[in-house]
């Protein structure tokens, strides 16, 4: 027998000894950096999180692969890249290269490999981001029981991010694949699990342009809602006989092709913010009148939409009536019935508006600008009491704006009041 030979093999129980000295210490180093990413990585929807310190077997089945020289030549922990693995389990695709982003000012990193970029259509392989990072020192356990225990230079921490289907295909690969052997017989199989990783890839395309078109139509509804209380601010302080019953016409850009209502919605709310109110109430009533089903709650909302279309044509009549159409269908659609206050208070209707405003708080307490609102209605009819309570209210719940502010310095100079 070779002697030179058998003494350049890697010794097992050696290498599990030494390795499973490591364990609780490299534990606590992966426990230490999931917590560090647990308090920095900030999503829309938060990640979760699986880690873990490779198994002796695992460890030692690639020690025989990449590592047998190095291994047999030292009594000290040789080290492999993913000894400590952590990933980072996003909702969307988009949240991939978020998190990429965020860990580059908190570790250094060694590397960044996207594994599957290279891939074509027919194979199977999975999508991850992997990522070597080095050990920060601030993750490093200062326990006396790992005294004595020092890692080797090159060690790093594998931090894998995926989707959560990206890592439901790779915990499935990995049971069919990577703990078998393929035959030259297995061309259906791997045709198979082709189609399933594709339909799996096609799922969190459609999942993140879902996502994208939430993100756009609520960009939307966010600018509609802003320039109607814009409005609503300028014709607070106007008398009843100075508002107009109509408004100037609006030249119409395009005919509109009707799609999903979805797309009506999208376009409507588009055509309302760049002002073309003419057709936003065109597409508003087209969708109430292709009676939407089986969801009521869809003319609810689009009865509001419209409502408020009509309100910034000063079309108040018809803006009160959709406004109590979307209660009608929906009765907890408390901000269809601030709406309504909304225009009663321009109207001067303080009596009608102050109900409203009520009723809207009885379904949600804790809106800011309605209790602002009703803080007006009653200023106006000289109730100065329940003016401060209100007032104060909302500036209970974070409303500082200059019109509360200067409603709350009336109201103090009324009361006669040093604040």
């Amino acid at each position: 027998m070779d002697t030179n030979f058998t003494n350049e093999l890697p010794t097992k129980t050696k290498i599990k000894e030494t390795y499973e000295t490591y364990v609780p210490y490299l534990t606590a180093i992966m426990q230490n950096i999931e917590t560090k990413l647990q308090q920095n990585i900030r999503l829309s929807s938060q990640p979760t999180y699986k880690a873990r310190v490779k198994s002796f077997d695992s460890y030692y089945k690639k020690i025989l692969h990449v590592k047998p020289h190095e291994a047999a030549k030292s009594d000290e922990l040789v080290s492999l890249t993913d000894m400590i693995g952590i990933r980072v389990i996003c909702a969307f695709l988009e949240d991939l290269s978020v998190v990429l982003g965020e860990l580059r000012p908190l570790f250094k990193i060694k590397e960044i490999e996207k594994k599957g970029a290279s891939q074509n259509f027919r194979e199977f392989g999975y999508e991850s981001i992997h990522v070597l990072v080095a050990i920060p020192d601030d993750c490093i356990p200062r326990s006396e029981s790992f005294s004595g225990l020092t890692l080797p230079a090159d060690t790093v921490c594998e931090i894998q991010i995926r989707t959560i289907l990206q890592d439901a295909w790779a915990e499935v690969e990995h049971e069919l694949i990577y703990k078998s052997e393929f035959s030259p017989f297995d061309l259906p199989l791997r045709r198979k699990l082709a189609s399933m990783n594709a339909s799996l890839s096609l799922a969190d395309i459609i999942f993140q342009e879902i996502r994208d078109y939430q993100k756009k139509l609520q960009g939307e509804m966010e600018e509609r809602r802003r320039s109607f209380y814009e409005k609503a601010d300028e014709l607070d302080s106007l008398k009843p006989e100075t508002l107009s019953s109509g408004a100037a016409k609006i030249e119409r850009v395009s005919p509109y092709v009707k799609g999903t209502i979805d797309d009506m919605l999208l376009e409507a709310i588009h055509a309302h913010n760049t002002g073309d109110l003419e057709k936003a109430v065109r597409i508003y009533t087209q969708i109430i009148e292709s009676k939407p089903k089986p969801d009521k709650t869809v003319l609810a909302v689009i009865h509001k939409h419209r409502g408020m279309a009509f309100f910034a044509q000063s079309e108040y009549e018809k803006s009160l009536a959709d406004f109590k159409a979307s209660e009608e269908v929906d009765k907890t659609n408390f901000r269809a019935i601030y709406y309504e206050g909304i225009v009663y208070s321009i109207l001067k209707k303080n009596s009608e508006a102050i109900a409203c405003y009520t009723r809207s708080l009885e379904l949600n307490e804790y809106q800011s600008h309605a209790f602002y609102r009703r803080a007006l209605a009653y200023y106006d009819i000289h109730d100065y009491g329940r003016a401060m309570q209100d007032i104060t209210a909302a500036q209970k719940l974070g409303l500082n704006s200059d019109a509360c502010r200067a409603l709350h310095d009336k109201l103090v100079a009324q009361f006669d009041m040093n604040v």
